[in-house]
């Protein structure tokens, strides 16, 4: 039995990753879309019926093409940095709250936070491993960037987490059943919804891959695979965070057609934003994530601290 256990829990994952690349390829199509109705005009559109197929035939693509390689770089870890800034990404999805046979462990927002600060060494890596100036500075830019927002992240984690005392996310749903924490905690989703724009490097703080200063950020020497590696690896994690925050403050059951319209929303929330603020400056989202956010989420989790004792004293 316990092999079949086994059995069923492998390929759950299995066609959960291939659901969430098919979902990447179609988050890549809509952005497109949306970005060039944004700028009034059509987008892609001549592959396939209103350009369906556009995802796939870059695919092929860009995994057809040839590899380049840098003549300077530390080839081993040039190579195997995308692959592993994508198994990263993808592994994300494990702790995805399902009722059924896949890992829904209960310690999943530890898992989460375990996972999601390891991908800065990728960045960092492949950055160093390109042996070239733009693309070192673009990774160092990346990975402060990434660890300054870790912070407020987890500790705006920590508030959310100190109202439901679990670290089991299916526990999110469990508390939310009757009013949503988007309302009970809105300057905490909020803060949340920023630092996660920032945790995975979109506009307005898209500082890795600021084109008028570093060309393409730590990316730069990438080319054909690799290259489409690092992209789908930034649009897994966006879609994560997506699921992340429907989870988090707006109540979602896994089971339900709700949760993937408010999945839908939240990722379309991504490519509005991209497509309609400008670049932030860098000194000042160091200045919003070490003088704004830090203290006021340290302030709300010392109160819901001392919310929680006190409930405990009294009841």
């Amino acid at each position: 039995m316990m092999m079949k256990d086994l059995f069923l829990m492998f390929l759950s994952m299995i066609i959960l990753l291939i659901c969430v690349l098919i979902s990447v390829a179609f988050l890549t199509l809509l952005e497109r879309k949306v970005l060039g109705y944004i700028q009034i005009r059509k987008g892609p559109n001549k592959v396939g019926f209103l350009g369906l197929i556009q995802p796939f035939s870059d695919a092929i693509k860009l995994f057809t093409k040839e590899q380049i390689y840098p003549f300077m770089s530390n080839f081993n870890l040039y190579y195997f940095c995308p692959i592993m800034n994508l198994f990263l990404s993808l592994l994300l999805w494990m702790c995805m709250p399902f009722m059924s046979m896949t890992f829904s462990f209960n310690l999943s927002v530890l898992f989460f936070l375990s996972v999601s600060s390891l991908s800065v060494y990728t960045i960092m890596m492949a950055g160093w491993s390109s042996n070239s100036n733009y693309s070192l500075l673009g990774s160092l830019r990346s990975v402060a960037q990434t660890i300054s927002y870790e912070v407020s992240l987890f500790l705006i984690l920590l508030s959310f987490l100190f109202l439901i005392l679990s670290v089991d996310l299916y526990d999110f749903y469990k508390y939310q059943q009757n009013i949503w924490f988007l309302f009970l905690l809105m300057p905490l989703c909020f803060m949340w919804l920023v630092s996660s724009l920032a945790e995975t490097n979109r506009t307005p703080f898209d500082f890795a891959e600021g084109e008028s200063e570093l060309v393409s950020g730590f990316n730069v020497e990438y080319s054909s695979g690799s290259f489409a590696m690092i992209f789908l690896a930034e649009y897994s994690s966006i879609l994560f965070m997506s699921m992340l925050c429907c989870i988090l403050f707006l109540g979602s059951n896994l089971n339900s057609l709700m949760f993937f319209l408010k999945l839908s929303l939240m990722s379309f929330l991504w490519i509005w934003i991209r497509g309609t603020l400008p670049r932030f400056r860098y000194d000042k989202l160091m200045y919003l994530s070490w003088k704004c956010y830090l203290p006021v989420s340290l302030s709300l989790l010392s109160f819901f601290f001392g919310f929680k004792i006190f409930i405990f004293i009294f009841n």
